[in-house]
């Protein structure tokens, strides 16, 4: 259990560099962005946040528009437990893609607070989507609280932490193609599930 009760935590370690993933998979290069009648997703990754298990937020296309719609759950205070109402530090913006890209390189909305930025993203076109049920789902997300462990409420072992965030909102989106997350589950193992998503490096821009 010492996998699960790691993730998703605030850490002071520095990333590494990673190599630059393939700079597109199944058509996906210089498409995602565009408008159109489709939707799009992408997971936002900190390779080495949570003690190197994984950090990771989300974003999705307002179908039919150049607009997205990203954020997280950071979990600044890197506790385990925060009860509904508390700060984890969730987040949520709108603006085009190349916003999204610029705002998650720089940790934009929790500037100074980490020394290891998102620094990979991964995205996906999806030919279902809904948006409406997105955006509440992000309502549902930030008022919940953080946990992994056992839950003080039910005694179970449980999470409700930035993987279970980024899954529970694109899924809610309807993400086409979008693996299984199960409780407990670490965030860099449950990124390299994306088949068939695009995967490319984020570097401060």
């Amino acid at each position: 259990m010492i996998i699960a009760v790691t993730g998703c935590q605030s850490t002071s370690t520095r990333a590494e560099t990673r190599p630059e993933g393939p700079a597109a998979v199944t058509g996906m290069a210089g498409r995602v962005g565009t408008g159109g009648s489709g939707g799009g997703a992408c997971v936002f990754v900190k390779p080495d946040g949570a003690q190197k298990f994984g950090h990771v937020g989300w974003g999705f296309r307002v179908a039919g528009t150049d607009r997205w719609v990203y954020g997280a759950v950071e979990n600044p205070t890197g506790k385990l437990y925060t009860p509904p109402g508390g700060d984890i530090g969730a987040w949520h913006a709108e603006g085009s893609y190349d916003r999204m890209l610029s705002e998650m390189s720089r940790d934009a909305h929790y500037p100074g607070e980490s020394e290891h930025p998102y620094s990979r993203y991964r995205c996906t076109n999806s030919t279902t989507y809904d948006t409406k049920a997105a955006r509440a789902m992000i309502r549902t997300v930030e008022a919940r609280g953080f946990l992994v462990g056992v839950d003080p409420k039910t005694g179970r072992l449980t999470s409700r932490d930035c993987l279970d965030a980024t899954y529970d909102v694109l899924k809610a989106y309807r993400t086409k193609g979008l693996p299984r997350a199960d409780k407990l589950s670490v965030p860099n193992v449950w990124v390299e599930l994306l088949w068939g998503w695009s995967d490319r490096r984020l570097t401060p821009r």
